[in-house]
Order: C-alpha cells, then sequence, then structure tokens
C-alpha cells in the first residue's frame, strides 16, 4: 500500500510541488550563496535550486540520511547543528518544523547559523478540517520513504511567537505557493501552507 500512494504520489504531485516550492526559495537566494538545507531527504529541491541560482552551493542535514542523494548530506541529531555561527548565507526548512520534536529548537539553531536569512515553507493550521487535511497530506507525503509524523501543525500566531523567540524577522511571505493543480487545490492548498523569508538578528 505505501509502494501505491509513493507512486501515485511521485507521478501527480512531487513534480509540480518540487517546482512551485523551488521557484519561492529561489526569489531569497543570491548567487553564490552557501545554503543549508534542513531535512534535505533525498537533495532534489536542493539539486533544483542550484540550476536556479547560480554558483549556490548546498549541504544537507537529515535525522535519516538517504543512501542516494543529490547533494552532500551529513547526520543530524534533529536539535544541534553541527555548524558554527553565521556559517551559512541562508538557511531552508521544507516541511521539516511540524516533524521535529522541538520545533523552536530547530528554528533557533537555523537562526545561530545563518548570516542572511532563513527560508520556511511548512503547514498552518487554519479552520476547522485544517488538521485532518494536513494529517492525509502528511501521510501520503511522508509514509512511503518511513518518516514518522507527528501530526502537529502550528497556527499563524504559534509561528510568529517561534519566530520572535529564535531572533528572526519576517520579511516577506506568502500563502499560495501553486502546489497542487485545479480542483486539488481548492482541498489541500486553500490556507495550509506559507512560505516565509527571515532575517536573524544582527
Amino acid at each position: 500500500m505505501r509502494k501505491l500512494v509513493g507512486a501515485v504520489h511521485g507521478r501527480l504531485v512531487f513534480g509540480r510541488r518540487i517546482r512551485a516550492i523551488a521557484d519561492f526559495i529561489a526569489s531569497g537566494l543570491e548567487t553564490g550563496d552557501r545554503v543549508l538545507d534542513i531535512g534535505c531527504g533525498s537533495g532534489d529541491l536542493a539539486w533544483l535550486l542550484m540550476q536556479k541560482v547560480a554558483d549556490t552551493q548546498f549541504t544537507g542535514v537529515d535525522v535519516l540520511v538517504r543512501p542516494d542523494t543529490r547533494i552532500p548530506v551529513a547526520p543530524y541529531d534533529g536539535r544541534t547543528l553541527p555548524f558554527d555561527d553565521r556559517s551559512f548565507n541562508a538557511v531552508i526548512l521544507v516541511d521539516v518544523l511540524h516533524h521535529a520534536d522541538d520545533a523552536l529548537a530547530v528554528v533557533r539553531e537555523a537562526s545561530r547559523v545563518a548570516r542572511r536569512c532563513v527560508i520556511i515553507k511548512d503547514h498552518v493550521r487554519t479552520g476547522y478540517l485544517a488538521h485532518k487535511t494536513l494529517a492525509l497530506m502528511d501521510w501520503v507525503g511522508n509514509a512511503p520513504h518511513g518518516v514518522s509524523c507527528t501530526y502537529e501543525y502550528f497556527s499563524l500566531p504559534q509561528w510568529n511567537e517561534m519566530f520572535s523567540d529564535a531572533g528572526l524577522t519576517p520579511v516577506r511571505s506568502t500563502r499560495r505557493i501553486g502546489l497542487y493543480p485545479f480542483p486539488a487545490n481548492l482541498v489541500f492548498e486553500r490556507d495550509y501552507h506559507i512560505g516565509i523569508v527571515l532575517e536573524p538578528a544582527k
């Protein structure tokens, strides 16, 4: 069943989703950036971003390092990054924080190692059906890869409090990333996603 779900998701959703996310993140990167991808998975997103933004260099960390990845990936305990302060121009976290045991600790570490920006794409819990819809999307996208799901999603006020606690200032955000085609977007996109660019304290 998991293999079937993975095949269908990969064929109908994954390609469009990763391109839409890459377009959003690329708008926050600069030529020559050194970028850390926290929870990078296969590295496919980083590889696509390297095609979009010239001379960028990507390093990945993940709690579950896959055997074949598009970028160098270091194992990571899900809490403390093995890098010095301000080691990267930019740090990206894509659908990672709702899997974290301590999301605030992860965001604080991202802020610590970033010089210019932290870019996050994640879910937002809003409205009556949000949690059930997000949980379904989570399971479909992650079960085939053996990724554990906590099914914990944050509201917009919770996100803002987390950013403030981590010393990050939002500079640009969107609730419409274009992840799904019509009519799937009416169910699975709505206001359930956020893309946000943040600046760490100087």
